[in-house]
């Protein structure tokens, strides 16, 4: 689309536009005034414009600025005779306009003006004084920010670039670097520098003469055999474990001594101990190693927690003993304990994380005046826990680490608000990640939040939200998607950026995608159970039998349901959970609904369980849905339903064994925050297909790694998949191709190794510039604790409280 921006020229252009094909315009607007007061989605208003205006004079109304203006439209709001819209030139930035059909007039609106209009539409009515208006810009006024929307994402980069120079205007103004060295210790072990060094010409002669001695040592030197010279000279542990490393991070506290640059601080910082003991919060949901997967508000995040503690350990354990250190780290994952733990270890305080030395879940319960909460409760309904939950962990990390962590992660919407709780009153760097934030999963449930508020509470988990993005240091997402969607769908953090719960307050600045806090760290899938097809030496054939049980055995049980006729068809296969979002029985629908992709290939979907009633409402819709479409559409002997899959590694060999029919991997949520289950389909060497919403449409480079699919085009998406089948019957190789350019793209971007370095790295820079300036963000913090107190706390009392044996608003028992 180019570079549409709504200066106040361009909108003299729009009004110019408007003038010069009057009929035109005239006859689109007047069909949206037509149609009452109402809200439009960007494909409505393309669809109406193609349907009113003919083809003819849409070319010439090329040649103005109106087809920008309205390709750029995220939404429409129509008041007779008002039709305002929501502009988005590019991602992170908007504007807003509002057109008089009467007059025929351009308007520009402030956030606040269009906010309002909003607000009429959903209460009919809007209040133009005293108004909770939330702003959090003029905090960040002074700060910098890059403005170009490649930059979004990238913010460690942008903030050392910027800092360093700011900091580093004169080998003076090093004293913040020397400080920060000076007072860096463990549990009263002093580290880097001791009390002999006061200046930083004492620090540059003590390098030196450092320098010196260790080039007269062999490099494989172990510290332990110099290291009383280095007291003398003082320095302490943490620069090496060999003669050679200690030198190489001598030299670049030199190089940044002498002409200091992001870079090389960047790889300084990543040098120097800092990350000793991790708290990981995932609050909400069954959270355990065995026996969860499959269960309702338990899904891809517990696996992309249990894999991220994996491959952090390592990395703190590797940059450790790099470091020269004898310290053991200490990794806790912080969540619910359920006295009613329904078969699983979720009522166990205390679990060994497999595959580690150091790190636990610790199970914390959820507490009122009453006594325990027992029984499972919808990730909906936590809010009211919360507090008290954050201040219950807090004594128990306090036991466990017998000091404060080092760095707080919390995930999803309710470990992050506990995050910023328990980074605030401990002083800690917060990292947060959101995994999913439900304002873009249903759409206008912030206008209309009302409506949801009974089921879903959204009221507490926004203002959740926006509290723990804006209180967090930094920010880690999995995709660019996730921040600031792309040029035609917005991310689910821009979402937040300006918004209005009518009636409750406005959010005029929530959070602003260009901020440096956000940073693209993207996970991988688990190496050792996630793994190619075609690596036959790895491949686990005692697993086989039971597969092909799962696959083609005729016989219902409670495992499967349905049965494949034709066994030598390739398989199309998704694994989700069985939620409306995931659009599992969409994919069964587009499949019954195409006779060709019926004769190309048998379907299989793993989601939820056929045998026995959810207590989750959108499960127990979705799968009435799924019943329905089998039996309109005679699926019977081309579809198999299976369970809810809890065994990872029998997982792995089954998208392998897909992979062995030369099937495809089909994912086809509305939307998709990330999409784990693409990374490990793919890692797995399975051709995918996968929804153009969220994730996926950045993991995967059309074409070539696999394609996008549009979950709001049903038939479109099934020709697709059609379309590819034909051609890898006329040509095998094609599926080869596809499959080998999604192993090349994981192996590119996709690993955990990448995503426990950057953690690790993101943590020092963050935790340094955080020491060393204003990063730490005080006034914001300030006005958060008063909305906090003020807002938050009534929202989430409001909440009902669960009754033990009772059936909740959503579903819940």
């Amino acid at each position: 689309m180019g570079s549409l921006n709504l200066t106040h020229s361009v909108r003299d252009r729009l009004s110019d536009t408007l003038s010069a094909h009057t009929n035109e315009l005239l006859a689109l607007f007047s069909r949206f005034i037509k149609q009452g007061k109402g809200m439009l989605q960007p494909h409505q208003l393309l669809a109406e414009y193609k349907a009113v205006i003919p083809e003819a004079d849409r070319e010439n109304l090329k040649d103005g600025v109106f087809e920008d203006v309205l390709k750029a439209a995220q939404e429409a709001i129509v008041l007779p005779p008002w039709v305002a819209l929501a502009i988005r030139p590019r991602p992170g930035v908007w504007e807003y306009v509002r057109v008089n059909v009467s007059e025929l007039a351009v308007e520009e609106l402030s956030v606040p003006e269009y906010l309002q209009f909003k607000e009429e539409l959903a209460d009919g009515s809007a209040e133009e004084n005293f108004v909770l208006e939330l702003d959090f810009e003029p905090f960040n006024a002074s700060f910098p920010r890059p403005s170009l929307s490649k930059s979004i994402g990238n913010g460690v980069q942008f903030l050392n670039r910027h800092l360093s120079s700011k900091l580093f205007q004169d080998k003076e103004s090093m004293w913040p670097l020397l400080n920060f060295l000076r007072v860096h210790s463990y549990r009263g072990t002093t580290m880097m520098l001791n009390d002999r060094i006061q200046s930083l010409s004492a620090l540059r002669a003590a390098l030196r003469k450092a320098e010196k001695h260790i080039l007269s040592l062999p490099s494989d030197t172990p510290y332990s055999e110099f290291h009383y010279r280095f007291q003398e000279l003082g320095l302490e542990k943490g620069w090496g474990d060999t003669a050679e490393r200690v030198y190489e991070t001598i030299h670049l506290l030199l190089d940044l001594l002498e002409a200091p640059d992001p870079n090389t601080l960047e790889n300084f910082l990543g040098r120097i101990p800092m990350v000793f003991n991790v708290v990981i919060l995932s609050p909400h949901g069954y959270f355990a190693q065995a026996n969860v997967l499959g269960y309702p508000d338990t899904g891809g995040q517990v696996v992309y927690i249990l894999d991220q503690v994996r491959a952090l350990e390592n990395e703190m354990l590797l940059r450790i003993k790099q470091q020269g250190l004898d310290i053991t780290p200490r990794i806790l994952i912080v969540t619910r304990l359920l006295p009613d733990a329904v078969g699983t270890t979720c009522g166990q305080r205390l679990e060994k994380v497999l595959g580690t030395e150091h790190t636990s879940i610790l199970r914390v319960p959820f507490r009122t005046e009453k006594g325990i909460l027992r029984k499972w409760i919808s990730r909906f309904e936590v809010w009211p826990y919360l507090e008290t939950y954050a201040n219950d962990v807090a004594n128990e990390l306090a036991g466990e680490l017998q000091g404060k962590p080092d760095l707080i992660v919390g995930n999803y919407s309710d470990g992050n608000l506990v995050a910023t709780l328990l980074a605030n009153k401990l002083g800690v760097t917060q990292c947060t990640i959101a995994h999913a934030l439900e304002k873009t999963k249903y759409p206008n449930s912030d206008i209309y939040w009302k409506k949801f508020e009974k089921q879903y509470h959204f009221s507490c988990q926004f203002t959740a939200d926006l509290i723990a993005m804006n209180h967090t240091d930094f920010i880690i997402t999995s995709t660019f998607q996730e921040i600031a969607g792309s040029k035609d769908t917005v991310g689910q953090y821009e979402s937040h950026t300006a918004f209005t719960l009518p009636g409750l307050y406005r959010v005029v600045h929530g959070i602003d995608v260009f901020d440096p806090k956000f940073n693209i760290v993207s996970p991988g899938a688990d190496m050792s159970i996630y793994f190619s097809y075609s690596d036959q030496s790895r491949r686990l054939t005692a697993l086989h039998a039971e597969i092909e049980e799962l696959l083609y055995n005729p016989v219902d049980n409670t495992e499967h349901k349905g049965y494949l006729k034709d066994k030598s068809k390739p398989i199309i296969f998704s694994m989700a959970r069985l939620d409306r979002v995931k659009n599992i029985s969409g994919l069964v629908e587009w499949y019954g609904k195409s006779p060709r992709l019926q004769e190309l290939v048998n379907l299989v979907v793993v989601a939820g369980d056929h045998a026995k009633e959810s207590k989750d409402i959108e499960e127990q819709e979705e799968k009435k849905k799924m019943y329905r479409v089998i039996e309109e559409y005679k699926l019977e002997g081309h579809i198999r339903w299976i369970s809810a899959q809890m065994n990872r590694v029998r997982n792995g060999e089954l998208y392998r064994c897909i992979a062995d029919t030369r099937g495809a991997f089909v994912q086809p949520a509305l939307y998709e925050a990330f999409g784990l289950t693409v990374v490990e389909a793919m890692t797995c060497g399975l051709p995918m297909f996968a929804t153009v919403y969220g994730g996926p449409a950045e993991i995967i480079v059309h074409g070539v790694s696999g394609y996008h699919i549009d979950p709001y085009q049903g038939d479109k998406s099934a020709d697709l998949i059609a379309d590819f089948f034909e051609r890898c019957e006329q040509d095998p190789t094609h599926w080869d191709k596809l499959s080998m350019g999604g192993l090349r793209r994981i192996e590119e971007k996709y690993t955990w190794k990448k995503y426990s370095e950057s953690l690790m790295t993101l943590s020092g820079v963050y935790g340094f510039w955080k020491f060393v300036s204003n990063l730490d963000r005080r006034e914001t913090k300030r006005y958060l604790e008063m909305f906090y107190a003020l807002k938050y706390r009534d929202l989430a009392k409001s909440v009902p409280l669960a009754v033990e044996g009772e059936v909740a608003a959503n579903g819940t028992k």
